[in-house]
């Protein structure tokens, strides 16, 4: 890893410059969500809380539940700022931040999103949980490194190319898995299948307001994929790049999201906060029980 300050970027205090976290200040479970007001959530819950801080739309609160130590990260949208945490978040975990080099032992972080998501199958409708045991993503981040291809799908990529026909002007996809223990242990009654990562919310997710989108009928064909049985359930903004990110540096990741629009259906919930209460609780009273 490079050691130059410019590099590695820190802030006043030390903390990693995005996330205003350490090692020190960042638990082993972390739960992503988008809205930086959705992590004030977790203060209701928390039994205990130990540190916060908040930098534009990243607002950090680590605290304990059930004796179990948690931090939630908001993260705002997109591929690109998961780019930025997930970088800081393990920068945090396994790098020396006084002489930005890393640690000579590995620390696995256990990282799930709770978000929120449009579900592309008819019979998966609002209100419904969703948790991802793959991503495509179809942002074209995860190109951008250097990575060995353990936990990411070739297969599996080649098969969702040879259905989509996508351009040559398009980044290329990327198939990557969710770690299978906690999908376990989280989503044992929760729907199940493909999330696809879009990169951005009206073109990229087949929204046709005045730029047409340049790929005629997207969602329709995303449903239609299969992988070994498992079909595309839903398609959002992040999980891709979580997943990719947690594949490639040795962290576990799962995607749970709310579904909020039902696309075939043309269906959208617009006042989700009690269904998204009700799925925090849910998720982190399972994730309490998690082993070390």
């Amino acid at each position: 890893m490079n050691n130059k300050e410019s590099e590695l970027v820190l802030a006043p205090d030390g903390s990693l410059y995005h996330i205003h976290m350490t090692g020190e200040t960042l638990a082993d479970d972390i739960f992503l969500v988008g809205d930086p007001d959705r992590v004030n959530m977790f203060k209701g819950i928390f039994d205990s809380v130990e540190y916060e801080s908040c930098n534009r739309e990243l607002h950090a609160l680590t605290g304990r539940y059930h004796g179990h130590r948690f931090t939630a990260l908001s993260t705002g949208m997109g591929c690109d700022n998961i780019d930025i945490v997930a970088t800081e978040l393990d920068a945090a975990a396994n790098c020396d931040l006084t002489t930005r080099t890393a640690l000579p032992t590995h620390r696995t972080l256990r990282m799930i999103r709770i978000g929120t998501s449009g579900s592309l199958q008819a019979h998966i409708d609002c209100g419904s949980l969703v948790a991802a045991q793959y991503a495509i993503g179809m942002d074209g981040l995860l190109n951008y490194y250097r990575h060995d291809s353990n936990g990411f799908e070739p297969e599996m990529q080649q098969a969702f190319c040879q259905h989509m026909q996508l351009g040559h002007d398009l980044a290329t996809p990327y198939c990557v898995r969710g770690s299978q223990q906690l999908l376990e242990a989280v989503a044992t009654d929760m729907h199940k299948g493909i999330t696809v990562t879009a990169g951005g919310f009206y073109g990229p997710q087949g929204r046709n307001i005045r730029l047409a989108p340049a790929i005629d009928n997207l969602n329709e064909r995303l449903a239609e994929f299969r992988w070994e049985g498992v079909p595309v359930t839903n398609l959002e903004m992040e999980t891709s790049a979580i997943y990719g990110f947690a594949q490639a540096l040795g962290h576990q990741a799962l995607t749970v999201c709310l579904i909020i629009a039902n696309r075939p259906t043309g269906r959208f919930l617009n006042d989700y906060h009690t269904p998204m209460r009700n799925a925090i609780g849910t998720i982190i009273e399972r994730c309490s029980l998690l082993g070390a």
